[in-house]
């Protein structure tokens, strides 16, 4: 019997309710290759967090593995935490998501920590800042983002309000590693103890969110005068439905066109195949909607309403979808633009982004004498830096590639509601100068050079496939491409090389040639896949990224 065959066989006749039993036996009997992927390994705790296929097995999201994650944050609370604690969960719309946050609140509630648990689903940024409002501890947030139907996840939390990182995030991973069985875990009161409060929170946080995004607003006399601009805005079936539309008509604007279909809470996201506004397809019934309605703007918001996809109109009228790094590039010359006019930029101010965003916002932060830092893949690093930098200096926005943003210093995550009401108070500013949001990104071009992005990956499901991704890894790290888009190689950096790079360890390569492109390679932390990231500049730009396609991507 192969091991995965003997775990599979313990599930079975272990300590797992009727459900359970039930979907591993049919697994045996219908599926080995199913069974294997299943049990093969457990769903690894990693420093962002869960994030799998839900079902019965070790290597799936399901009640058992959410409540040992659960056990294991408790356990590092209790042993690091003086005095109460507590912790803030949310949840997105997904199948099961619900059902995985009141388990972590249980869990956390019969360890004798006390939780405030929204009273229904809110997006992750709401969470991230929750957790500042209420001074707790930790916060978990039941969400995989933007993955299709079968996923889900569990990012957790620190009291800063962003995601966990170095040394908490490692410590915490371990304490959750030693939680093999689902015995452990506390998934009822102990005996002769009283279990901590779960105390719901809702309305009220709603409103403090939504007054501090009011709050970043730097133009609004320009939004007074173009608030009738016309607004498509879906939620992909997610939980931005709620507040999206609530703060964009916070702040002035007063027609916000729906797409009903998209406005139903829906796990099994019915009018899309993937719920990832990257992905033009996913924001197909909007753009339709705008071109039925005449609308200047499509604003659309992944599951847990923390990325955000933006289409605006072309000089010849069409509607057409920016890039993550076209929209923050965008969006960061007109706050600085702003920021500068209003005589707020002091020399304290300082922007953030990731090392896989565009070469154009560093570009932009520096003719502005702003400092911008570089970090690794993954907002919760942004939210780092913030952290760090808190009594010395202020954040003014940071963003990545994959359409994650945030301005201001409220909520320590990227926020969907917050790049939302300043990409719309952006297109009113442009409109002030008689330009279009299309013209406005043609503008920066012209003033900072053509800046052009690529992402393309490669999906290798299951054990093989992750086996795969490794492999191309160890090849590309043994012998680098001698010349990148016909310019001779000139650079190479190894994110495993911490001091070398000066950041945390990382399993990342970037390669620059002499004519300034860059490729960097990773794979996914959260899905099977291995990204390539192109980034060109100059004229022909365009026809580079396409090379460093055809060379990369076999």
């Amino acid at each position: 019997m192969k091991q995965y065959q003997a775990v599979a066989e313990n599930w079975l006749n272990g300590n797992f309710d009727a459900e359970t039993k039930a979907e591993v036996k049919h697994l045996m009997d219908t599926d080995p290759v199913a069974l294997e992927d299943a049990f093969y390994k457990t769903l690894e705790f990693g420093t962002g967090g869960l994030r799998g296929i839900m079902g019965a097995g070790t290597n799936r999201m399901n009640k058992y593995t959410v409540g040992m994650a659960t056990q294991g944050l408790a356990n590092y609370i209790k042993a690091h935490v003086q005095g109460e604690s507590s912790v803030c969960i949310s949840y997105d719309a997904r199948n099961n998501s619900a059902i995985f946050a009141r388990i972590s609140a249980e869990v956390l509630a019969n360890n004798g920590i006390s939780v405030w648990l929204f009273d229904a689903l809110r997006p992750t940024p709401e969470l991230s800042y929750s957790i500042r409002m209420k001074k707790a501890t930790a916060g978990i947030m039941v969400t995989a983002s933007h993955n299709p139907k079968e996923y889900n996840g569990y990012k957790v939390f620190w009291s800063d309000g962003g995601q966990i990182t170095a040394p908490v995030d490692k410590d915490v991973v371990a304490e959750v590693a030693k939680i093999t069985d689902p015995a452990d875990v506390r998934f009822a009161p102990v005996p002769g103890t009283v279990p901590a409060e779960i105390k719901m929170m809702g309305a009220e946080v709603d409103e403090a969110y939504l007054r501090d995004i009011t709050s970043l607003m730097l133009s609004p006399a320009s939004v007074a005068r173009h608030k009738d601009l016309k607004i498509v805005y879906t939620p992909l079936h997610g939980c931005g439905v709620r507040l999206m539309p609530q703060a964009l008509e916070r702040i002035g604007f007063k027609d916000i066109i729906h797409v009903p279909e998209q406005d139903v809470n829906d796990g099994n996201f019915p009018t899309v195949v993937s719920p990832n506004p990257e992905e033009p397809a996913a924001m197909k019934m909007a753009i339709e909607k705008a071109e039925q309605t005449g609308a200047d703007l499509v604003l659309a918001t992944d599951p847990d309403a923390d990325r955000l996809g933006i289409a605006v109109r072309d000089d010849a009228g069409k509607m057409v979808q920016l890039t993550g790094n076209q929209t923050w590039s965008m969006l960061t010359y007109y706050i600085l633009t702003r920021w500068k006019e209003l005589g707020k930029l002091d020399g304290r101010q300082y922007c953030v982004k990731t090392i896989v965003t565009s070469e154009l916002i560093a570009a932009i932060c520096k003719r502005f004498g702003v400092p911008c830092y570089n970090v690794l893949t993954g907002f919760k690093y942004i939210a780092e830096i913030v952290k760090q930098q808190e009594g010395k200096g202020e954040f003014i926005c940071g963003g990545e590639e994959s359409y994650g943003f945030n301005l201001g210093e409220f909520v320590r995550d990227k926020c969907a509601q917050v790049a939302g009401c300043a990409i719309a108070e952006c297109a009113a500013w442009a409109a002030d100068q008689g330009l279009t949001l299309w013209q406005l990104l043609q503008k920066v071009y012209k003033e900072y050079g053509l800046y052009v992005e690529k992402m393309v990956y490669i999906v290798r499901k299951g054990k093989s496939g992750a086996e795969e991704i490794q492999r191309i890894m160890a090849d590309y790290r043994a012998c680098p491409p001698k010349e990148i888009a016909g310019s001779p190689l000139a650079k190479v950096i190894d994110y495993n090389l911490p001091e070398k790079t000066g950041l945390p360890k990382s399993n990342v390569l970037q390669f620059f040639n002499e004519a300034g492109d860059v490729v960097s390679v990773r794979p996914s932390g959260t899905e099977p896949k291995i990204k390539f990231y192109f980034g060109a500049r100059g004229d022909d730009a365009a026809a580079k990224i396409e090379q460093l396609t055809a060379q990369f991507v076999k």
